[in-house]
């Protein structure tokens, strides 16, 4: 018997991969896109698919939260699906548990080409050497600031610590402007991923590949001098997404840490988070006024992090393998800006083009519709550098736990949020930072 790896490499360069697919043969794709509007377009797809080639597709929708169990179950019953919709944290997991089919997701982004995705998306799914399943989308946290006053006073982007500490402290005029507008509400998860993103911008983590915890201490204690110097920028009191969104659009903060899905309304296509800067709910006016930065950087990581969430599709070691290889090849490449279509305000194009065009996807998909109220593209509303600035973190996507293949010890850390407590608790003069740090450390030694 030839094995896979062999086989979908000589089926691949030969062309002939969709002439292999048994006729009428069925494939089970699970997704987590179970919103009714995103289901009906991974059906189109599905039925293209099958009239392209005769293969037809199943698309069974999986509560996100269920994923991991149901996945768990059916492995053990020898039911696995043929492909998976996958969030990053089980790549590598399942790639150890022997779910997915490793060598049939790598082979697959040597097929596409390698050079064309983004290499945090590779680098988050490696498992040893291989990329265990085929990036598909994603979308990273931002800094969003204010253009127009960054140019007026002669200030760089915010795209390190020492930037932000100086636009800080150039436009920090409360009440009117405050400098930023931080986390501080413990019990968010909103506070757990913006600290994450400060803490990775300067190489700080908490884990490590032997699955031992504690962070280094002196970078440790930069990133939070730092937070405490965008803390001390913000209103008082305790502050998630909600506030810095508010006043953000109501002009009155000079930057945020947001996820991509406040584009929109930043543009005034959401009538139920309209930007107020001015009297009219659906001005685009603060829109052309915002800058984006994903990735940033930290005294001891000069190259930066960005924060980001991927997600990927899996071929499972119960897969028919030729059959939902080209699937998974035709989402990629012909069907692939309708993949990014789903939700395109949070679906960031992982791979940028073809080797021929090497942006084609970036432009197509900067030219998707994105709104609720009423729809425009991300290319209609902002310059083409903040659009490219917006998929830039994807070149560094990073997430605690990634790279050391601990992003359960990593999730686990997070979510006890002990970290948002002890940081709080330095912001409310509490304790110093080298102390912060000890206190931490000690208190996730006990997390396993």
């Amino acid at each position: 018997m030839i094995p896979k790896q062999t086989r979908i490499i000589a089926l691949a360069v030969a062309g002939l991969l969709a002439t292999t697919v048994s006729a009428n043969a069925q494939l089970r794709f699970w997704t987590t896109e179970e919103q009714p509007d995103r289901l009906a377009k991974q059906q189109e797809m599905a039925a293209e698919f099958e009239a392209a080639t005769g293969t037809s597709v199943a698309v069974i929708p999986v509560t996100e939260t269920e994923l991991g169990q149901r996945a768990t179950a059916a492995f053990a019953a020898g039911d696995l699906p043929d492909i998976i919709y996958l969030p990053q944290q089980y790549a590598l997991p399942w790639s150890e548990a022997g779910i997915l089919d490793t060598e049939a997701g790598n082979e697959l982004v040597e097929i596409l080409g390698r050079d064309t995705f983004a290499p945090g998306a590779l680098k988050v799914a490696d498992f040893d050497g291989q990329t265990a399943a085929v990036p598909v989308d994603g979308w990273t946290q931002m800094i969003v600031y204010r253009t127009d006053l960054f140019e007026a006073a002669g200030l760089d982007a915010p795209t390190s610590y020492a930037k932000i500490t100086a636009a800080v402290k150039a436009l920090h005029n409360p009440p009117e402007l405050y400098g930023f507008v931080a986390a501080t509400k413990i019990d968010e998860n909103f506070m757990s991923q913006v600290l994450e993103h400060v803490f990775l911008a300067n190489g700080v983590t908490p884990v490590r590949a032997d699955g031992s915890t504690g962070f280094d201490v002196d970078a440790t204690v930069e990133s939070l001098e730092f937070y405490k110097t965008i803390a001390e920028a913000s209103p008082p009191g305790d502050l998630f997404w909600k506030q810095s969104r508010e006043l953000y659009f109501a002009g009155r903060a000079a930057m945020i840490i947001w996820s991509p899905f406040i584009l929109d309304e930043l543009a005034g296509l959401r009538d139920s988070a309209p930007p107020t800067i001015n009297d009219d709910p659906t001005s685009r006016e603060l829109a052309s006024k915002t800058g984006v930065v994903t990735n940033f950087s930290g005294p001891s990581n000069p190259d930066g992090a960005a924060w980001a969430d991927i997600r990927y599709f899996g071929i499972t070691t119960d897969a028919d393998t030729d059959a939902a290889a080209e699937f998974v090849k035709f989402s990629m490449s012909d069907g692939y800006t309708k993949t990014l279509s789903i939700a395109p305000e949070g679906k960031f194009p992982v791979r940028r083009g073809t080797a021929d065009d090497p942006t084609k996807f970036v432009e197509a998909w900067s030219k998707l519709p994105v709104g609720v109220d009423r729809k425009a593209t991300l290319s209609e509303l902002y310059p083409e550098q903040v659009v490219s600035d917006i998929v830039a973190g994807l070149e560094t996507a990073a997430r605690w736990g990634a790279t050391e293949n601990q992003l359960s010890l990593a999730s686990k850390i997070i979510n006890s949020q002990v970290i948002n407590r002890f940081v709080r608790e330095y912001l409310d003069g509490e304790r110093d930072a080298p102390a912060t740090v000890v206190a931490m450390n000690e208190e996730i030694a006990k997390i396993n």
